[in-house]
């Protein structure tokens, strides 16, 4: 059974960052002026080289989104249901070794921070744990799952690997998406930030989005951790198994994030820093490779930067999220997950919407259609 560890295992890191590196001025306005642009082309476009040209591949960017998603934004928000979790990751705040109050919310607690999102006009919502099987294993998942599908018309689930039969478990419950970040393709460095539990195990989180298109899941999102490794080999690898995805479960939809390192107690330092002219850069090189993809920023990013990148290839974006179990209604001071940059209410994030000439949509997709 063919996977993407085996398309990985053909690169070098270091070689496919010292190509990005020596892109030229006549690789960048090659890509520029293409029509369909390839993984060379990507490499031009997030290399230092092509910095000059970020406000022509800002307006480039901005076009194809017109073209593809219109003036709308979708609107989705995170319900975090645990903060307990069996790996130890150095870079967040729910890791094993932290001593903090652990809490998995029950049935109750999930439908009052389930109707607080409801009654501010989700109808997207990304249910969020810690990796801990026994306490949030598949059949909390379900229940939780099967508990929310009366209320919301799409849930995705950001949680630990699953097996492809789980999968299909949860989506005879109603999952619609799964979203499932690498945190970084550099085997080493992927190792010394997950030095304990399943996490720990590279090729089988790698090997997590081939399971979940086999399972028929109908949207898979991808990302890198930013800040743990250099982000330009990051993206590229993430862009890579993008299109190995899209070529091997073509009936999938995609979609990208982009998580830069947030502070919280006892975290780690961004080994590779990246600026918020360097995340731009990235944001378009994507929509310049892929039109279709689905691009999401979330509240880690600051208020002046969010409101900045709305119109330059960003499709989907969450508002007052509470990264903490309880954190809308029934447990509002309990630790976050990582700190929120931008605060401001679901109502104000709409009206600057609007005023940005953007309709928030709550609602993109139902199973009966």
């Amino acid at each position: 059974m063919s996977s993407f560890k085996d398309t990985l295992a053909q690169y070098s890191w270091d070689e496919t960052l010292q190509s990005i590196f020596d892109k030229t001025l006549g690789d960048v306005q090659k890509a520029l002026e293409k029509e369909q642009r390839d993984l060379e082309d990507f490499k031009a476009l997030i290399s230092p080289t092509a910095k000059p040209f970020l406000e022509e591949m800002a307006r480039k960017s901005h076009l194809l989104t017109l073209k593809r998603f219109g003036k709308t934004m979708q609107m989705y928000a995170p319900l975090y249901l645990s903060n307990e979790c069996q790996n130890i990751c150095t870079y967040c705040g729910f890791s094993f070794t932290n001593k903090i109050p652990r809490r998995t919310l029950n049935d109750d607690e999930i439908l009052k921070e389930a109707t607080f999102l409801k009654e501010k006009g989700y109808d997207h919502i990304l249910l969020v744990t810690g990796e801990a099987n026994r306490t949030v294993g598949v059949d909390y998942l379900h229940n939780a799952i099967t508990l929310l599908r009366p209320i919301f018309s799409n849930i995705s689930i950001e949680v630990q690997p699953l097996e492809e039969t789980e999968y299909i478990y949860l989506k005879e419950a109603g999952l619609y998406a799964t979203l499932v970040y690498q945190e970084t393709y550099h085997r080493e460095t992927y190792k010394q930030h997950h030095p304990k539990g399943k996490k720990s195990n590279f090729d089988y989180r790698l090997e997590t989005p081939d399971r979940l298109g086999r399972a028929g899941i109908h949207k898979i999102g991808l990302g890198a951790l930013f800040g743990l490794e250099d982000w330009r080999a990051d993206s590229f690898f993430t862009a890579l198994h993008l299109k190995y995805l899209q070529k091997e479960y073509w009936q999938t939809r995609y979609s990208i994030s982009f998580p830069r390192l947030r502070p919280f107690s006892g975290g780690v330092e961004p080994k590779v820093e990246m600026t918020d002219a360097d995340l731009v850069q990235l944001i378009c090189a994507y929509r310049l490779l892929d039109e279709e993809v689905e691009l999401s920023i979330s509240t880690r990013e600051s208020e002046i930067f969010r409101d900045h990148i709305i119109h330059l290839g960003i499709t989907s974006m969450s508002a007052e999220s509470k990264t903490n179990p309880g954190g809308y209604v029934v447990e509002p001071q309990s630790l976050e997950q990582f700190e929120i940059s931008d605060e401001r209410s679901t109502e104000t994030i709409a009206e600057m919407l609007k005023a940005n000439y953007l309709e928030p949509v709550w609602k993109d997709w139902e199973k009966a259609w």
